[in-house]
């Protein structure tokens, strides 16, 4: 019997929710999934908009290897991402752009999302311990 150690993945963090990118997270006012999915079935992730500065959607980041690749899904306000470091970038339309961990992406009215570190995914049951 083999034993295989478990997966590492970034995860990325909106306000007090932690999503793991062991599959695409789509953020957004009112996210859909793309119409074809190859691969994981993409996480959806609703945020506020009182200003209406989020498209319902917005973003799309994965973890693509050990990288993290951010996709800006043809916002109407655009997607600012700040790289440790770096000076801030602005995505335009459907660009991607490959981030670090530390890495904040925001989307407007106050939402940041936090790209985290690699971490080993624990299963659910585990995790509880």
């Amino acid at each position: 019997m083999t034993t295989s150690s478990p997966a590492r993945f970034h995860s990325v963090r909106i306000g007090a929710a932690t999503f793991a990118l062991d599959a695409p997270l789509i953020v957004g006012r009112r996210p859909s999934p793309p119409r074809i999915v190859r691969g994981a079935v993409p996480r959806l992730a609703a945020v506020p908009s009182a200003r209406g500065e989020v498209s319902a959607t917005h973003v799309d980041i994965r973890q693509e290897g050990t990288a993290v690749v951010v996709t800006d899904m043809r916002s109407t306000n655009g997607t600012r991402v700040v790289i440790p470091g770096r000076l801030p970038v602005a995505l335009r339309q459907g660009e991607s752009i490959v981030v670090l961990a530390g890495t904040i992406v925001d989307i407007g009215d106050g939402n940041h999302l936090e790209i985290l570190p690699l971490n080993r995914l624990v299963p659910q049951e585990e995790s509880a311990l």
